[in-house]
């Protein structure tokens, strides 16, 4: 899964955006990629749990895999998805930069290990001065590498970025050209198998910033709370059956890693460097708790000082995000992102 932040079409494609609905519906669309972090989507598609939440509602829920991670965000932008899976950070530089107003729904999971730096001569962040670094870049792997050099007193010109795409990065690896890279699974586990490897960072050692997600439009979700809540009830049911080692759970994970293009183990290994918010009540903890505007702060950053949030940004304060209790980072008159707990806390109460 291309995990990747650009915002390089978000702007063009407002040209095109469908307004949003100004009176209830009663049909969805969802779009997702995969990865594992997303995959309960599918898995709730496939076995009836979407049906039977649309279905208490009154209302119809389509589900659409996209192959292309941005390309599904994209979409979502122009308003040809009422929701898209995707990262704290593409929601940022992508719809809510484009003008999109945006609301984290689902807060599902962060990565706890999945993205990681590798290297075949380095032991340390450190040794990495002055060596060529391969990875997508303007990407949570970006992101990573600049997170794990300022925690080395380091910074991103101590280093060269080469830009490598993610289908192009486990094999650029085993080239001898290419020493050090940074990538996220499932490309992560293979690289790390080659001999001889170092993984000299991961995303465990900065708990909580990236975040997987699923998005809805703001406007949308504000006219259809029905919605918003057979989305949660969905996520939760899902979540609740792959939990343990039982049965159920296995099969559910079984079917989850052969449409990830897997098998069990690898899935497996893929979850447990995956926080997964099983219980709706921690993902109320992590929506509400400071630590998410911290990691906020470090993203918007990140994400300015890279031009992500359009050419025509003054700082990184143009696009504005909103957190429960009323805190905002940035233009408080122009909130594009929302950090949402209502719904999380519905389920977490029993009463969606």
């Amino acid at each position: 899964m291309l995990r990747k932040l650009t915002a390089a079409l978000a702007l063009s494609l407002m040209a095109f955006a469908a307004p949003a609905e100004a009176a209830p519906k009663k049909s969805f669309n969802v779009a997702w990629t995969i990865y594992v972090g997303w995959m309960p989507w599918q898995y709730a598609a496939e076995n009836g749990i979407v049906k039977k939440w649309a279905d208490k509602y009154g209302i119809d829920i389509k589900f659409t895999q996209l192959n292309d991670y941005v390309e599904s965000i994209n979409q979502f932008t122009a308003g040809k998805f009422d929701a898209v899976g995707l990262t704290n950070m593409d929601g940022l530089t992508i719809p809510a930069a484009g003008g999109v107003d945006t609301t984290l729904l689902i807060v599902g999971d962060f990565s706890n290990g999945n993205d990681g730096i590798v290297s075949k001569t380095a032991k340390s962040i450190p040794d990495l001065k002055g060596e060529s670094i391969n990875l997508v870049e303007l990407s949570v792997s970006h992101y990573l590498l600049a997170r794990a050099l300022d925690m080395s007193g380091m910074s991103e010109q101590d280093v060269k970025v080469v830009n490598t795409s993610d289908a192009d990065i486990a094999s650029a690896y085993k080239s001898p050209d290419v020493t050090h890279v940074v990538t996220w699974n499932p490309m992560l586990a293979e690289v790390k198998a080659e001999p001889g490897t170092t993984e000299l960072f991961d995303s465990s050692k900065i708990p909580g910033e990236i975040i997987d997600c699923l998005a809805v439009n703001t406007e949308t979700l504000k006219d259809n709370p029905d919605f918003g809540k057979a989305l949660t009830g969905i996520w939760y049911e899902t979540l609740a059956l792959m939990s343990g080692d039982g049965d159920k759970a296995r099969e559910a994970k079984t079917a989850m890693a052969k449409a990830s293009g897997t098998d069990l183990a690898g899935f497996e290994a893929q979850l447990r460097g995956t926080r997964l918010f099983s219980d709706p009540a921690e993902a109320v903890a992590l929506i509400q708790s400071p630590d998410v505007v911290k990691t906020m702060e470090l993203v918007r950053t990140f994400s300015f000082d890279h031009g992500l949030l359009g050419e025509g940004a003054k700082s990184k304060d143009v696009v504005g995000i909103g957190f429960p209790g009323g805190k905002t980072l940035g233009d408080a008159n122009n909130v594009k992102l929302r950090f949402d707990s209502t719904y999380a806390k519905m389920a977490a109460d029993g009463k969606l």
